[in-house]
């Protein structure tokens, strides 16, 4: 079966209001600029507002703080980044994951992503919000493809939480985030088929 791209749900922003669509593209779009401009330190709520051409009103319904802004954000686009992968086999679903990954990687929305990851140092309280916002977006989508296959008797219980599971995406983002070397779908087949697809065998 064919991967299908996750439609993100229509949510409700932080600030207690629905959201206008139109406006949150627009909104969305401006952020992931800004983001690779200026970084998470300098972003402000009303620079948002200007570059998205709304008023800071619009961005208040949403949002109460830039932090609630920049995670909500990312944590919707990389939502629309991941699939549902369910080719069959263990290898089929996770050679779509990855691939997906490195697309996202290569992104505006990647660029965004990592601004937001250096920013934490500097700010405890926003890692827990990025564990439950894009964290836990690609976790989800990982389970899914591990539960699948213990379904499937592919695999024995508990791989979500195993080293062979963790090593799935570890040295994609260690040259992402650290190296800054090259990560594309050849590496990151390269990484399934030496690292990844031989640990889990000898689980």
């Amino acid at each position: 079966m064919a991967a299908v791209i996750t439609e993100p749900p229509t949510r409700t922003g932080r600030g207690g209001r629905p959201r206008d669509p139109s406006r949150d593209d627009v909104i969305r779009a401006a952020i992931l600029r800004l983001l690779g401009e200026v970084g998470y330190g300098a972003l402000t709520m009303d620079a948002v507002a200007a570059e998205a051409g709304v008023g800071k009103a619009t961005i208040y319904r949403r949002w109460r703080t830039k932090q609630d802004l920049v995670v909500d954000t990312v944590s919707d686009l990389n939502r629309a980044w991941t699939v549902t992968a369910d080719t069959g086999s263990l290898e089929g679903d996770l050679r779509q994951l990855v691939h997906r990954m490195v697309e996202m990687m290569a992104s505006p929305v990647g660029a965004a992503t990592r601004s937001l990851l250096a920013a934490m140092q500097h700010e405890p309280a926003l890692i827990e919000a990025f564990r439950e916002g894009p964290l836990a977006v690609w976790r989800r989508a990982y389970d899914e493809v591990w539960n699948r296959a213990q379904a499937r008797g592919e695999v024995g219980p508990g791989l979500p939480q195993s080293i062979p599971a963790e090593a799935t995406t570890a040295l994609l983002v260690q040259r992402w985030l650290v190296t800054r070397e090259p990560v594309d779908a050849a590496y990151a087949d390269a990484v399934l088929e030496t690292v990844v697809l031989p640990l889990v065998r000898r689980s």
